[in-house]
């Protein structure tokens, strides 16, 4: 029996038809996902709805690794100044014999609200009334690895998924054809705080940069750094487009064919195939979204770029602005050598300087586009610095009490939450544990902390572990 009712010219014919159907209708579904951006992303990235109402879509957070000094910053200490050279009180514990030493630089009241901020902000100061200060910061431990992995994961020693990686997890993507989670100079003995651990590969950090970024260390340099840097291997200049394709193709055939043999659910297979067709998607994207070139002269002014010492974190600024615009979900700027053991007095204010206009720039410019409202902007490193002196000019690690400040998103402006004693060494009133801050952001967010889970090796994981209190004190 034939069971074919097609003969060779009209299966062609047909065949031929079809093929245009088919490019057709991708050509229909772009226009409708374009027209819908919520629906851009299938899988693992699809867009989620918050567990309730969110105040903020985005995240940027501008870490300063190697611990600011809070009593030199944001964290106004008369009392500590008033006390220079005397020996450090009995609390201070293990700090016995030292001597106070008060902050080289004056503090003065900026914006209407009269925030005290530093002189080493002198940009940033004029941003007072958007900014919410959370002067009781406290971590476990006072040490810089085992901080900045709690900074970033929630534990001092496992391996956990980061905050981006939860955030992503949680709310899912806002471009189909970028990461929902970028990092841009991160450490190079880090790759834990953008890790996705456990949650799918999908949803750990796209780096940017690394150790070895041009001027990463803090000061800028004329003309380098962001403008040349690009996603490792984004191009594949091998293969043309087309063979790439067919490759790929190869490729997720095999583990769809895996996913079928696991029952056909497989979040880690799954995450491995969506990885791949968006690493696949962003060698397009990705230039474009980091070309500089048609940024305007003052735009580029705005943010300090081509200035000695501004260019590079300059350039990473308006980095995060474009990644914002084009729905980047989290974006982690990392600004490095804020460890002050000594030579405190020159190393902070090229610390300062490096980021002060820059980031001032990035508020301006997130606000004039309507941007801030929807972008939650996070400034801080992994624990603050002692109020006595470590040698002549210097201080040590102080993990009891630092300051973080919060912008834009939903956070009330032209506020500080929460103190430190008189000299600074301890949170006293309305402490935050980095617990309490993560369970605050991803508040900001829309999530719950405690119902963003996941379940492996037998249990329920959260970013929070058991704890976590959100601060709904600085809500807007």
């Amino acid at each position: 029996m034939n069971t074919n009712p097609f003969s060779r010219r009209e299966f062609l014919k047909t065949g031929s038809n079809g093929f245009g159907y088919l490019a057709f209708a991708a050509l229909a579904q772009q226009q409708a996902l374009r027209a819908n951006p919520q629906a851009a992303a299938t899988g693992p990235l699809a867009p989620k709805a918050p567990h309730f109402a969110a105040r903020a879509k985005h995240v940027i957070f501008l870490c300063m690794q190697g611990a600011p000094s809070h009593v030199d910053t944001f964290d106004y200490k008369p009392k500590l100044t008033a006390d220079t050279g005397k020996g450090a009180p009995s609390a201070a514990g293990r700090y016995g014999t030292a001597k106070l030493m008060g902050s080289p630089w004056k503090f003065s009241r900026q914006g209407k609200s009269g925030l005290y901020i530093s002189e080493l902000f002198p940009n940033l100061g004029k941003h007072a009334d958007e900014m919410c200060i959370l002067n009781s910061m406290s971590t476990d431990l006072p040490a810089h690895p085992q901080a900045f992995s709690q900074l970033h994961t929630g534990t001092t020693q496992f391996v956990r998924p980061s905050l981006g990686s939860w955030a992503l997890y949680g709310l899912g993507t806002m471009n189909e054809n970028l990461p929902g989670f970028i990092t841009v100079n991160p450490p190079g003995n880090a790759t834990r705080t953008y890790g996705s651990a456990f949650l799918p590969a999908i949803y750990q950090g796209t780096k940017i940069g690394g150790n070895a970024f041009p001027g990463g260390g803090g000061g800028g340099r004329r003309g380098g750094g962001m403008g040349q840097a690009t996603v490792a291997n984004i191009k594949n200049d091998r293969y043309t487009t087309a063979e790439q394709r067919t490759q790929l193709d190869l490729v997720q055939a095999l583990n769809k064919s895996r996913m079928q043999q696991d029952g056909g659910v497989s979040p880690e297979v799954e995450g491995v195939i969506e990885s791949y067709e968006l690493a696949f998607r962003m060698q397009a994207e990705v230039p474009k979204v980091m070309d500089l070139s048609k940024e305007t002269a003052a735009t580029k002014a705005l943010y300090g770029i081509d200035e000695q010492e501004t260019d590079t974190f300059g350039r990473q600024c308006l980095m995060a602005r474009k990644f914002i615009e084009a729905g980047v979900r989290f974006i982690e700027l990392t600004n490095g050598n804020w460890d002050q053991h000594f030579n405190l007095k020159a190393a902070l204010e090229r610390n300062t300087a490096a980021i002060d206009k820059p980031i001032a720039g990035l508020l301006t410019d997130l606000k004039q586009r309507g941007l801030l409202k929807d972008t939650l902007v996070i400034w801080g490193g992994e624990f603050g610095r002692t109020p006595h002196s470590q040698g002549e000019d210097g201080r040590d690690h102080n993990n009891k009490g630092f300051s973080m400040w919060m912008a834009g998103g939903g956070v009330k402006g032209g506020m500080n939450y929460g103190l430190t004693d008189d000299y600074g060494y301890e949170a006293v009133q309305n402490k935050m544990h980095i617990h309490d801050w993560h369970a605050t952001v991803l508040a900001l967010l829309g999530l719950d902390h405690e119902r963003l889970t996941f379940r492996y090796a037998g249990r329920d994981f959260r970013l929070t572990d058991v704890y976590g209190t959100v601060a709904r004190e600085i809500f807007a």
